[in-house]
């Protein structure tokens, strides 16, 4: 049995789907764009883009119980590979800020994202 996960600290859903869900042992969060939840604006460059995609990952991950120390998987869809360097050492910094073991994680190039955002990134926690 899964419970939905939403917080008004990440934005809404902008299609049919929920935050996240919380199936008891995982939580599973949808892709997060780089959307500010209270201006509802877009992050302008790439690094600030990262940050704040994972700002709304962390954001339902707590609204869960969880902490980013929990996450154990990210799959990171970015729109130009070429941005790799900055995006890897803006989610770097954010696993380090958090004192969070780096989790196991894929990174691909996509064709185009929602809002025409350069990244989305998308996690599994686990409850231990």
């Amino acid at each position: 049995m899964s419970r939905e996960i939403n917080t008004e600290h990440a934005p809404a859903a902008i299609g049919p789907y929920v935050q996240a869900v919380d199936l008891g042992q995982l939580v599973l969060t949808s892709g997060q764009i780089p959307i500010d939840p209270k201006t509802g604006e877009v992050a302008k460059d790439i690094a600030a883009q990262t940050r704040q995609s994972l700002e709304n990952v962390r954001a339902i991950i707590e609204q869960a119980g969880l902490g980013v120390k929990n996450i154990v998987k990210t799959t990171v869809f970015v729109k130009d590979l070429n941005d790799f360097a900055t995006v890897n050492a803006t989610y770097e910094q954010f696993f380090t800020e958090h004192h969070a073991p780096f989790p196991a994680r894929s990174c691909v190039e996509v064709a185009r994202l929602p809002k025409d955002v350069g990244i989305e990134i998308e996690a599994i926690a686990l409850r231990s």
